[in-house]
């Protein structure tokens, strides 16, 4: 069976607006992510892409993209990751977040999230690596999200 978001995102990006639609749903869902108004790039298993746009709500004082901002663009590419990816009769819960802090965030970003198929079957803690880059390709952000996954009750 495949997940409700990767059969939404398959069935929307192909029509015109579909991914701003889908990005809209998915903060509709997760009303938490709609600070950063996250627009999805790319979403399958493994693997899945948003930018964050650099705007006025999410910078710091210096007129950077604010850390935390970055933190959760990363989480919301990891959580539509992890959507499109968990195995059928599974769950996932995120256990923390280790990110490293490279360079300012001066454009706008592109928050990515990749995991390795065999994670999800080699035990409960699947790690997922994410990334922020700039538009010239800087990392500006990287780091893991640890998941828990279980059983579905």
């Amino acid at each position: 069976m495949t997940s409700q978001v990767l059969v939404m995102w398959q069935r929307l990006r192909a029509v015109p607006g579909g991914t701003r639609a889908f990005s809209y749903a998915f903060t509709r869902k997760a009303p938490f992510f709609r600070s950063i108004r996250p627009r999805f790039v790319q979403i399958s298993p493994n693997y899945a892409a948003l930018v964050l746009p650099k705007r006025r709500a999410v910078q710091n004082h210096i007129g950077t993209v604010h850390a935390i901002a970055v933190c959760n663009g990363l989480e919301a590419a990891m959580g539509a990751l992890a959507e499109a990816t968990v195995p059928d009769g599974k769950r996932w819960l995120p256990k923390g977040m280790e990110v490293a802090y490279l360079a300012k965030s001066t454009t706008d970003l592109t928050c990515s999230a990749e995991t390795d198929p065999s994670a999800w079957t080699a035990g409960p803690d699947v790690p997922v690596r994410v990334k922020a880059v700039r538009t010239d390709g800087t990392v500006v952000v990287e780091g893991t999200i640890n998941l828990w996954v279980t059983d579905k009750k």
